[in-house]
């Protein structure tokens, strides 16, 4: 607690590490991945003056030459950005998503010293490999560098808006970004109107069957894993909506995932497996998945999968979607899955668990808005399509 404490304290690149530590139970303990999930991307609000000074520093024009309006009142205020909703002088209402100052300087700074302090520690602990912990700082430095650049999350949405017209996907979208308005630092795009999926009462009131309202959202992603450059790594509560002409909006693309052909094709037969109840064949894929130099025993990892299976079906739903409880419920289930895997010498690369922690996002939502439906039976839900078009 003291520590998961102190990185919030430290900010932007201290929260970061920690939600690094919560996302990857294959790397580091257990009671760190539970602690850290705690680890809040909620700052306080800058005040106005440093958004207007940003935007007008990064566009080269005052702010009411691009803007006809603009909420002094944020929308929402993270370690990296702030975003504030607008309306352009033609009438379209956007958002501005603004890089907070300073940011990029210092996440070069802190993680410069992490390296550092990593490699020392490295070299001074017997048996610990020479790249052990700086390679995950290297990782890490990386990809929150990328998520600086908001050129690149335009690309994201943009490259998904393909994805989703060249798959005649017209039930799904993502906003639009405003190039013209946009640099490194401020990313104005298309709002969204509508609410999300974990607002329970409305959903229900409003929409005739919930359940095709997740169908579209998981045929979408699923599809995106083999058929788009990267699949959405944050589905969780309130980056998916139901917008007001009924289309699914995924929002918020700065944590994007790259799936390699051989890793979904093993992920495949690891959901086909949990499908079919076929204990064996979920063995067989997490063995295939994981890094082991050990012979698996795969009836002895089949029984325990099947324990585990019991436990799944026995949770309570309700209230699943409800904020920070979702999350750690997500994230135990997951610890649940790596555990059994390291009993039986399987360590997982990382990628497999920030996919299968949507993949169990996707089944808290299913148990809390449509518990009828079976993602695996229902013929509706096309997990398998893309990798059969592959063969």
């Amino acid at each position: 607690m003291l520590l998961r404490e102190t990185f919030e304290s430290l900010g932007t690149t201290y929260i970061k590490l920690g939600q690094f530590i919560a996302s990857s139970p294959s790397l580091f303990p257990d009671e760190y991945v539970e602690e850290f999930q705690k680890c809040l991307d909620k700052t306080p609000a800058l005040p106005f003056r440093f958004i207007r000074d940003t935007v007008e520093a990064e566009l080269g024009r005052p702010l009411e030459d691009v803007y006809a309006w603009v909420d002094p009142q944020p929308l929402a205020s993270a370690s990296i950005a702030q975003v504030h909703a607008a309306r352009l002088h033609n009438g379209d209402d956007v958002v501005i998503k603004v890089q907070k100052p300073n940011v990029r300087n210092v996440l070069l700074t802190d993680f410069n010293f992490l390296y550092f302090a990593a490699r020392v520690v490295e070299m001074l602990t017997p048996g610990l490999s020479r790249s052990a912990v700086s390679g995950v700082v290297e990782e890490l430095q990386g990809s929150m560098l990328e998520e600086c650049d908001f050129r690149q999350e335009a690309d994201n949405l943009e490259r998904f808006n393909e994805f989703l017209n060249m798959t005649q996907n017209t039930r799904a979208v993502a906003p639009t970004p405003y190039r013209e308005f946009s640099t490194a630092r401020v990313l104005t795009m298309e709002r969204f109107f509508g609410v999300p999926l974990t607002n329970l009462e409305i959903l229900r009131q409003h929409v005739p069957d919930p359940a095709e309202t997740l169908i579209t959202a998981l045929n979408t992603w699923f599809s995106s894993l083999m058929l788009c450059d990267f699949f959405h790594a944050d589905v969780h509560a309130g980056n998916l909506m139901l917008l007001r002409d009924g289309r699914i909006g995924f929002i918020d693309f700065g944590m994007v995932g790259h799936m390699r052909k051989e890793t979904w094709e093993a992920m495949a037969r690891f959901f086909d497996g949990i499908g079919r109840g076929d204990h064996r064949l979920v063995a067989e894929a997490m063995a295939t998945i994981g890094m082991t130099r050990e012979k698996v025993d795969v009836d002895a990892l089949a029984r325990d999968i099947e324990r585990f299976q019991d436990k799944l079906a026995n949770l309570d739903p309700t209230s699943l979607l409800e904020g920070g409880r979702h999350d750690r419920e997500v994230n135990r289930l997951l610890l649940d899955i790596v555990h059994i895997g390291e009993h039986h010498g399987i360590r997982f690369p990382r990628e497999f668990a920030l996919l299968l922690k949507q993949f169990l996002y996707f089944d808290r939502y299913v148990q809390a808005l449509a518990p009828e439906l079976d993602m695996f039976a229902d013929t509706r839900v096309d997990i398998f399509a893309t990798l059969d078009q592959l063969h």
